[in-house]
């Protein structure tokens, strides 16, 4: 197991060295000049000597090969510059952001849990019921209606015709509940569906009817043997969600004015502050790799063969 997790901390550092090599690409070819941009936020006239002022001090003016090795320096130090916009260290500003972001998505990814599972088996024991229908129903509005017209929607009937929510900021209890249910409808749509089919196709297996020839009780079957193996796709679709939902929930906290590293993201991009794009960039990977990493070492405990069969392939 030890051997196994090695393996995957060693593969993390050409993908995060990729995704730092293609941010600082991008932010070459781009046409925006980052001096320019800089002058722009700080609505200073962008004469053609402030430009080269600038630009030596930025570094601009050395080449492609010791820009990029600055770079990966001060990646290194968790040193992103300084925005254009606030003038202040972006990493200051990250973690300031951060927090509200985990926040948002915790509660998120605990309504959709507790929602999805029950109704996801619910809806696969008692196939074509009631229930079912239910399930499919949810299932198919979740995914199908956009998030940031569900948000318009739960402010127009819950902030302004009923004036039971605020619309918009953080701070208490009150404040998390129209963004978390924007948020989770769409992953109780996918968990529910993903757990429903999951769980029918073990409950044809041959392990299950044996176990009912022996006259094991039915939830002892679902909660010992269907479910731990049926859960583990979930698993994988919980931890690919939580990393979209730590990198910043751009569409939800623009739409309820939620303080979070997504909604900071979405202004950088409107005033072309490059260091807090290349920030958000190089962070995005980094959770979506520990996120994933996350779940291989979950289905890894739950399912010990998996390390035996990598070691096999190898």
């Amino acid at each position: 197991m030890i051997g196994y997790i090695g393996k995957r901390m060693i593969a993390i550092i050409p993908i995060v060295f990729i995704a730092t090599l293609v941010t600082f690409a991008l932010i070459h070819i781009s046409p925006v000049d980052p001096a320019e941009a800089y002058l722009t936020a700080a609505h200073i006239y962008p004469t053609p000597e402030l430009l080269a002022q600038k630009r030596h001090e930025f570094g601009l003016d050395q080449p492609l090969l010791t820009q990029y090795a600055h770079t990966i320096q001060k990646i290194a130090n968790l040193d992103f510059g300084t925005s254009y916009l606030t003038n202040k260290p972006v990493w200051d500003e990250v973690k300031l952001r951060l927090p509200a972001t985990a926040e948002l998505a915790f509660w998120s990814m605990l309504l959709s849990v507790l929602v999805s599972i029950p109704l996801g088996i619910l809806a696969a024991v008692y196939k074509n019921s009631w229930i079912d229908m239910v399930s499919r129903a949810i299932s198919y509005f979740g995914a199908s209606i956009p998030q940031f017209w569900l948000g318009y929607l739960l402010i127009f009937f819950f902030s302004v015709k009923l004036d039971w929510l605020p619309v918009e900021g953080r701070g208490s209890w009150e404040n998390l509940v129209l963004p978390t249910i924007t948020l989770s409808l769409i992953l109780i749509a996918i968990y529910t569906r993903l757990l429903r089919s999951s769980v029918l196709e073990q409950l044809q297996e041959t392990y299950v009817q044996y176990a009912r020839t022996r006259g094991i009780r039915e939830r002892v079957i679902m909660l010992k043997h269907v479910l731990k193996i049926a859960i583990s796709p979930l698993i994988t679709g919980m931890g690919m969600s939580m990393g979209k939902l730590l990198t910043g929930t751009i569409i939800v906290e623009q739409v309820f004015s939620w303080p979070g590293f997504g909604r900071y993201f979405v202004d950088a991009i409107f005033n072309r502050d490059i260091p807090v794009i290349q920030c958000y960039v190089f962070l995005a990977a980094c959770l979506f790799i520990g996120c994933n990493l996350l779940v291989d070492l979950v289905q890894l405990v739950m399912d010990p063969r998996i390390s035996a069969k990598g070691r096999a392939e190898h």
